[in-house]
């Protein structure tokens, strides 16, 4: 094998390990935020009967949860309940908005 050859053969490899650590990096980034998804917009975990992603039956369920940029979920805007209570994202499964 050539110089050349393997001076491409090298670049490659730190390339794919690059991008290989960025898309890592990307995905530790986000965190599960429950009780943010419009119904069927879940990521997964939608509580008993449902299976995973996009099974969630209620807009704002709190047992199902979408991946959401670190350090957001609590933040995220979201309307009032019925009562006018606050309507908050978690890090944990809540027990509001689930199907009847």
């Amino acid at each position: 094998m050539s110089h050349a050859m393997k001076s491409v053969a090298i670049a490659g490899a730190v390339a794919a390990a690059l991008s290989a650590q960025t898309t890592t990096a990307e995905a530790a980034a986000k965190e599960k935020c429950y009780g943010v998804s419009l119904a069927g917009e879940n990521d997964c975990a939608a509580g008993p009967g449902t299976t995973c992603a996009g099974t969630s039956v209620t807009d704002y369920q709190g047992n199902a949860w979408t991946l959401v940029d670190a350090g957001t979920c609590e933040e995220i805007d979201l309307p009032q309940m019925a009562d006018g209570t606050d309507r908050r994202g978690s890090l944990e499964p809540q027990d509001r908005d689930l199907p009847a």
